[in-house]
């Protein structure tokens, strides 16, 4: 495939997880039509079941794309203070948690999931290998940079437990996140 229908196919995609995202955001996943997305991005149905093959491979779509959004975020709040471990780690975290509760689709999933429908939910939760496998990379790339001699085993433990931590908290909130502690 060409550069050019590699970026009309990417277009493409692009526009049809649009769609998906902000039905997701106005009905719930549930309410999530193939052909109403597919009227929304401009496209036959044909097209959308070309693309995703089914419901389930647009939520994954919409999953990843989300996951590697927030991802970005962290590597930019972990890196946005140089050496200084503690506040990279309390930026990453206290910005993924206000980006989390400010997120339209992942309050969708949530609250979609208090009524009784938890069809996103799994991604957050039961099959969430996606978002710990990025958001532990993440974290676990900053640390090995920031702390060279720490131990592989034990960076990658604390870098698990930490995500795991987090993503916990963004699907049972206690309060948002407070201004940190100084040192």
């Amino acid at each position: 495939m060409g550069e050019f229908q590699t970026a009309v196919r990417r277009q493409l995609r692009d526009a049809i997880v649009d769609a998906a995202r902000a039905q997701t955001i106005a009905n719930g996943w549930d309410g999530v039509r193939m052909g109403a997305v597919a009227s929304a991005a401009g496209v036959s149905r044909q097209t959308v079941y070309n693309e995703f093959t089914d419901k389930a491979g647009l939520a994954e779509a919409l999953a990843r794309r989300e996951v590697d959004r927030f991802v970005d975020e962290v590597r930019a709040a972990l890196g946005a203070h140089g050496a200084d471990v503690y506040a990279g780690a309390y930026a990453a975290i206290a910005h993924t948690l206000t980006a989390a509760a400010d997120n339209p689709l992942i309050k969708a999933i949530l609250t979609s999931a208090r009524g009784g429908s938890d069809a996103l939910l799994p991604y957050l939760t039961t099959r969430s290998e996606l978002v710990l496998t990025e958001a532990t990379g993440a974290v676990l790339d900053w640390a090995r940079r920031q702390l060279p001699a720490l131990d592989p085993d034990r960076a990658t433990f604390a870098a698990d437990a930490v995500v795991r931590l987090v993503v916990s908290h963004i699907v049972l909130p206690v309060k948002p996140p407070t201004t940190p502690p100084t040192t």
